[in-house]
Protein backbone atom coordinates (compact mmCIF):
# COMPACT_ATOMS: atom_id res chain seq x y z
CA UNK A 1 0.00 0.00 0.00
CA UNK A 2 0.59 3.60 -0.08
CA UNK A 3 1.37 3.53 3.50
CA UNK A 4 2.21 7.23 3.87
CA UNK A 5 -0.92 7.98 1.81
CA UNK A 6 -3.02 10.09 4.46
CA UNK A 7 -5.92 12.00 4.42
CA UNK A 8 -8.15 13.25 7.55
CA UNK A 9 -11.66 13.20 5.52
CA UNK A 10 -13.12 16.83 6.59
CA UNK A 11 -16.54 17.15 8.07
CA UNK A 12 -16.57 13.14 7.27
CA UNK A 13 -19.69 11.75 9.57
CA UNK A 14 -21.93 15.30 8.28
CA UNK A 15 -20.93 14.94 4.87
CA UNK A 16 -21.93 10.93 4.88
CA UNK A 17 -25.09 11.90 6.88
CA UNK A 18 -25.88 14.35 4.23
CA UNK A 19 -26.14 11.99 1.09
CA UNK A 20 -28.95 9.37 3.42
CA UNK A 21 -26.76 6.39 2.22
CA UNK A 22 -29.96 3.97 1.30
CA UNK A 23 -28.81 0.15 1.41
CA UNK A 24 -27.58 -0.95 -2.23
CA UNK A 25 -27.72 2.22 -3.41
CA UNK A 26 -24.69 3.53 -6.08
CA UNK A 27 -22.68 6.55 -4.74
CA UNK A 28 -19.92 8.81 -6.28
CA UNK A 29 -16.69 10.05 -4.30
CA UNK A 30 -15.50 12.46 -6.73
CA UNK A 31 -13.03 13.05 -4.79
CA UNK A 32 -11.86 9.78 -3.27
CA UNK A 33 -8.36 10.93 -1.75
CA UNK A 34 -7.57 8.14 0.72
CA UNK A 35 -11.09 7.09 0.69
CA UNK A 36 -12.22 7.98 4.02
CA UNK A 37 -15.72 9.21 2.89
CA UNK A 38 -16.27 6.50 0.97
CA UNK A 39 -14.89 4.00 3.66
CA UNK A 40 -18.08 5.35 5.52
CA UNK A 41 -20.43 5.04 2.93
CA UNK A 42 -19.63 1.14 2.42
CA UNK A 43 -20.00 1.38 6.45
CA UNK A 44 -23.53 2.25 6.02
CA UNK A 45 -24.48 -0.33 2.99
CA UNK A 46 -24.04 2.09 0.02
CA UNK A 47 -21.93 1.01 -3.56
CA UNK A 48 -19.14 3.48 -4.11
CA UNK A 49 -17.56 4.63 -7.67
CA UNK A 50 -14.35 6.16 -6.04
CA UNK A 51 -12.17 8.83 -8.13
CA UNK A 52 -9.39 10.55 -8.26
CA UNK A 53 -6.97 12.17 -10.48
CA UNK A 54 -4.08 11.67 -8.44
CA UNK A 55 -2.02 8.49 -8.96
CA UNK A 56 -0.99 7.78 -6.08
CA UNK A 57 -4.35 8.24 -4.22
CA UNK A 58 -5.75 5.72 -6.69
CA UNK A 59 -2.73 2.85 -5.68
CA UNK A 60 -3.79 3.67 -2.29
CA UNK A 61 -7.61 3.25 -3.00
CA UNK A 62 -6.93 -0.51 -4.95
CA UNK A 63 -5.52 -1.42 -2.23
CA UNK A 64 -7.50 -0.38 1.14
CA UNK A 65 -10.65 -1.71 -0.83
CA UNK A 66 -8.93 -4.77 -2.67
CA UNK A 67 -11.18 -7.06 -1.32
CA UNK A 68 -14.23 -5.00 -1.11
CA UNK A 69 -16.94 -5.87 -4.40
CA UNK A 70 -18.84 -2.89 -3.42
CA UNK A 71 -16.55 -0.52 -4.37
CA UNK A 72 -15.23 0.39 -8.12
CA UNK A 73 -11.90 2.54 -8.00
CA UNK A 74 -11.22 4.59 -11.50
CA UNK A 75 -8.86 7.10 -12.56
CA UNK A 76 -10.15 10.15 -13.68
CA UNK A 77 -10.66 14.19 -12.84
CA UNK A 78 -14.36 15.28 -11.37
CA UNK A 79 -15.11 17.06 -14.94
CA UNK A 80 -15.38 13.86 -16.34
CA UNK A 81 -17.90 12.74 -13.95
CA UNK A 82 -20.72 12.51 -16.53
CA UNK A 83 -18.52 9.56 -18.47
CA UNK A 84 -16.99 7.62 -15.71
CA UNK A 85 -20.67 7.35 -14.13
CA UNK A 86 -21.44 4.88 -17.04
CA UNK A 87 -19.00 2.39 -15.25
CA UNK A 88 -21.96 1.74 -12.64
CA UNK A 89 -24.94 -0.18 -13.56
CA UNK A 90 -27.72 2.54 -12.29
CA UNK A 91 -27.79 6.14 -11.22
CA UNK A 92 -25.84 7.25 -8.29
CA UNK A 93 -28.30 8.50 -5.35
CA UNK A 94 -25.47 10.52 -4.01
CA UNK A 95 -22.34 12.31 -5.49
CA UNK A 96 -19.64 14.03 -2.83
CA UNK A 97 -17.17 16.58 -3.61
CA UNK A 98 -14.58 17.39 -1.21
CA UNK A 99 -12.01 20.05 -3.22
CA UNK A 100 -9.41 20.09 -0.45
CA UNK A 101 -6.05 19.29 -0.79
CA UNK A 102 -4.89 15.80 0.85
CA UNK A 103 -2.36 16.01 3.76
CA UNK A 104 -0.70 13.76 1.79
CA UNK A 105 -0.25 15.80 -1.26
CA UNK A 106 0.67 18.62 1.27
CA UNK A 107 3.18 16.59 3.40
CA UNK A 108 4.69 13.75 1.56
CA UNK A 109 4.24 13.82 -2.61
CA UNK A 110 7.10 16.06 -3.23
CA UNK A 111 5.24 17.76 -6.06
CA UNK A 112 5.66 21.74 -4.10
CA UNK A 113 2.26 21.84 -2.61
CA UNK A 114 3.41 22.87 0.55
CA UNK A 115 5.82 26.35 1.30
CA UNK A 116 6.52 24.60 4.34
CA UNK A 117 9.25 22.39 2.54
CA UNK A 118 12.07 22.64 -0.26
CA UNK A 119 10.75 20.73 -3.10
CA UNK A 120 10.16 21.15 -7.21
CA UNK A 121 7.51 23.80 -8.18
CA UNK A 122 5.16 21.52 -9.65
CA UNK A 123 1.64 21.60 -7.93
CA UNK A 124 0.13 19.06 -10.58
CA UNK A 125 -3.13 17.33 -8.73
CA UNK A 126 -2.35 14.51 -11.91
CA UNK A 127 0.82 14.34 -13.69
CA UNK A 128 -1.07 14.18 -16.83
CA UNK A 129 -1.22 17.92 -16.80
CA UNK A 130 1.18 19.74 -18.75
CA UNK A 131 1.50 22.54 -17.29
CA UNK A 132 3.33 23.28 -14.11
CA UNK A 133 3.60 25.92 -11.47
CA UNK A 134 7.44 26.26 -12.55
CA UNK A 135 6.30 27.03 -15.62
CA UNK A 136 3.67 29.60 -14.60
CA UNK A 137 6.17 31.94 -12.65
CA UNK A 138 8.73 31.36 -14.89
CA UNK A 139 6.51 32.10 -18.37
CA UNK A 140 3.64 33.97 -17.43
CA UNK A 141 3.21 37.73 -17.98
CA UNK A 142 3.63 39.92 -14.87
CA UNK A 143 0.31 40.84 -15.69
CA UNK A 144 -0.99 37.00 -15.52
CA UNK A 145 0.63 36.72 -12.80
CA UNK A 146 -0.82 39.72 -11.14
CA UNK A 147 -4.44 38.69 -12.16
CA UNK A 148 -4.32 35.03 -10.36
CA UNK A 149 -2.31 35.70 -7.11
CA UNK A 150 -5.67 38.38 -6.97
CA UNK A 151 -8.40 36.55 -8.32
CA UNK A 152 -7.44 32.85 -7.39
CA UNK A 153 -5.40 33.77 -4.04
CA UNK A 154 -7.37 37.03 -2.95
CA UNK A 155 -3.55 38.45 -1.97
CA UNK A 156 -3.62 42.04 -1.24
CA UNK A 157 0.20 42.18 -2.30
CA UNK A 158 -0.60 40.98 -4.95
CA UNK A 159 1.30 43.16 -7.56
CA UNK A 160 4.56 43.85 -5.37
CA UNK A 161 4.96 39.97 -5.24
CA UNK A 162 4.29 39.47 -9.18
CA UNK A 163 6.48 42.50 -9.89
CA UNK A 164 9.37 40.78 -7.32
CA UNK A 165 8.98 37.64 -9.18
CA UNK A 166 9.34 39.30 -12.82
CA UNK A 167 12.26 40.70 -11.53
CA UNK A 168 14.12 38.16 -10.08
CA UNK A 169 13.57 35.25 -12.51
CA UNK A 170 15.59 37.75 -15.03
CA UNK A 171 18.71 36.49 -12.93
CA UNK A 172 17.85 32.95 -12.63
CA UNK A 173 15.02 30.75 -13.18
CA UNK A 174 12.92 29.86 -9.59
CA UNK A 175 12.57 26.25 -9.91
CA UNK A 176 11.66 25.60 -5.82
CA UNK A 177 9.49 26.11 -3.35
CA UNK A 178 12.10 27.68 -0.99
CA UNK A 179 13.08 30.30 -3.85
CA UNK A 180 9.91 31.13 -4.37
CA UNK A 181 8.91 31.61 -0.68
CA UNK A 182 12.04 33.92 -0.20
CA UNK A 183 10.67 36.63 -3.06
CA UNK A 184 7.45 36.56 -1.38
CA UNK A 185 8.07 37.04 2.08
CA UNK A 186 10.66 39.95 0.64
CA UNK A 187 8.02 41.68 -0.30
CA UNK A 188 4.79 40.95 1.50
CA UNK A 189 3.19 42.36 4.36
CA UNK A 190 1.28 39.25 5.75
CA UNK A 191 1.01 38.86 9.17
CA UNK A 192 -1.84 36.86 10.31
CA UNK A 193 -0.88 33.71 8.32
CA UNK A 194 2.41 32.36 6.63
CA UNK A 195 2.86 34.70 3.39
CA UNK A 196 3.15 32.08 1.38
CA UNK A 197 -0.30 30.64 1.64
CA UNK A 198 -2.54 32.35 -0.86
CA UNK A 199 0.37 32.91 -3.54
CA UNK A 200 0.44 28.72 -3.12
CA UNK A 201 -3.47 28.59 -3.43
CA UNK A 202 -3.49 30.42 -6.84
CA UNK A 203 -0.53 28.74 -8.30
CA UNK A 204 -2.23 25.42 -7.32
CA UNK A 205 -5.66 26.39 -8.64
CA UNK A 206 -4.08 27.67 -12.21
CA UNK A 207 -1.96 24.34 -12.58
CA UNK A 208 -5.35 22.38 -12.33
CA UNK A 209 -7.56 24.76 -13.72
CA UNK A 210 -9.85 24.01 -10.85
CA UNK A 211 -11.65 26.86 -11.02
CA UNK A 212 -12.45 26.06 -14.89
CA UNK A 213 -13.77 22.24 -14.23
CA UNK A 214 -15.82 22.81 -11.08
CA UNK A 215 -18.98 24.49 -12.41
CA UNK A 216 -19.48 21.93 -15.51
CA UNK A 217 -18.85 18.94 -13.34
CA UNK A 218 -21.54 20.51 -10.42
CA UNK A 219 -24.00 20.83 -13.55
CA UNK A 220 -23.59 17.22 -14.81
CA UNK A 221 -23.68 15.62 -11.49
CA UNK A 222 -27.29 17.34 -10.96
CA UNK A 223 -27.90 15.83 -14.74
CA UNK A 224 -26.73 12.30 -13.78
CA UNK A 225 -28.12 11.87 -9.80
CA UNK A 226 -31.20 9.76 -9.28
CA UNK A 227 -34.43 11.62 -8.33
CA UNK A 228 -33.93 12.43 -4.83
CA UNK A 229 -30.46 12.27 -4.74
CA UNK A 230 -28.04 14.47 -3.27
CA UNK A 231 -25.11 16.76 -3.93
CA UNK A 232 -22.57 17.14 -0.80
CA UNK A 233 -20.17 19.76 -2.05
CA UNK A 234 -17.05 20.75 0.23
CA UNK A 235 -14.82 23.55 -0.62
CA UNK A 236 -11.88 25.19 1.51
CA UNK A 237 -11.73 28.80 -0.14
CA UNK A 238 -14.23 31.59 -0.69
CA UNK A 239 -13.60 31.41 -4.63
CA UNK A 240 -15.31 27.59 -4.38
CA UNK A 241 -17.70 28.30 -1.97
CA UNK A 242 -18.88 31.32 -4.25
CA UNK A 243 -19.01 28.74 -7.64
CA UNK A 244 -21.06 26.35 -5.50
CA UNK A 245 -23.46 28.49 -3.88
CA UNK A 246 -24.33 30.17 -7.30
CA UNK A 247 -24.71 26.91 -8.99
CA UNK A 248 -27.08 25.72 -6.49
CA UNK A 249 -29.15 28.83 -6.11
CA UNK A 250 -29.19 28.39 -10.35
CA UNK A 251 -30.16 25.21 -10.42
CA UNK A 252 -32.84 25.92 -7.48
CA UNK A 253 -34.56 28.45 -9.94
CA UNK A 254 -34.50 26.06 -12.53
CA UNK A 255 -36.49 23.80 -10.56
CA UNK A 256 -33.97 21.11 -10.58
CA UNK A 257 -34.20 20.81 -6.71
CA UNK A 258 -33.89 22.38 -3.48
CA UNK A 259 -30.91 23.81 -1.34
CA UNK A 260 -30.92 22.18 2.03
CA UNK A 261 -28.06 23.69 3.49
CA UNK A 262 -29.20 27.71 4.06
CA UNK A 263 -26.12 28.62 5.40
CA UNK A 264 -22.74 26.58 4.87
CA UNK A 265 -21.98 23.64 7.46
CA UNK A 266 -19.22 24.02 8.81
CA UNK A 267 -16.46 22.12 11.30
CA UNK A 268 -17.33 22.09 14.80
CA UNK A 269 -14.49 23.26 17.22
CA UNK A 270 -13.28 19.56 17.85
CA UNK A 271 -12.29 18.36 14.50
CA UNK A 272 -10.62 22.02 13.94
CA UNK A 273 -8.51 21.24 16.99
CA UNK A 274 -7.41 17.95 15.45
CA UNK A 275 -7.03 18.93 11.85
CA UNK A 276 -6.66 22.86 11.62
CA UNK A 277 -6.51 21.81 8.22
CA UNK A 278 -10.62 21.64 8.08
CA UNK A 279 -11.12 25.51 9.67
CA UNK A 280 -12.05 27.08 6.25
CA UNK A 281 -14.40 23.94 5.09
CA UNK A 282 -17.41 24.79 3.82
CA UNK A 283 -19.90 22.14 2.93
CA UNK A 284 -23.32 22.72 1.00
CA UNK A 285 -26.06 20.32 0.22
CA UNK A 286 -28.75 20.04 -2.81
CA UNK A 287 -31.64 17.58 -3.07
CA UNK A 288 -32.55 16.57 -6.66
CA UNK A 289 -36.34 16.87 -7.08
Amino acid sequence: MVSDFRHKSVLLQEAVDSLKVQEGAWYIDATAGAGGHTAEILTRGGNVLAIDQDFDAIEHLKERFENEKRVLVVRGNFSEVKKLSNQIPELPFGILFDLGVSSYQLDSSGRGFSFMRDEKLDMRMSDKNELTAEEIINTYTKENLYEIFAKYGEESDAEQIADSIFRARRIKPIKTTSELVDIIKSVSKERRIHPGTRIFQALRIEVNKEMDVLSGALWESIEIVGEKGRLVVISFHSLEDRIVKMFMEKAEEKGLGKILTKKPITPKWSEVKKNPRSRSAKMRVFEKI
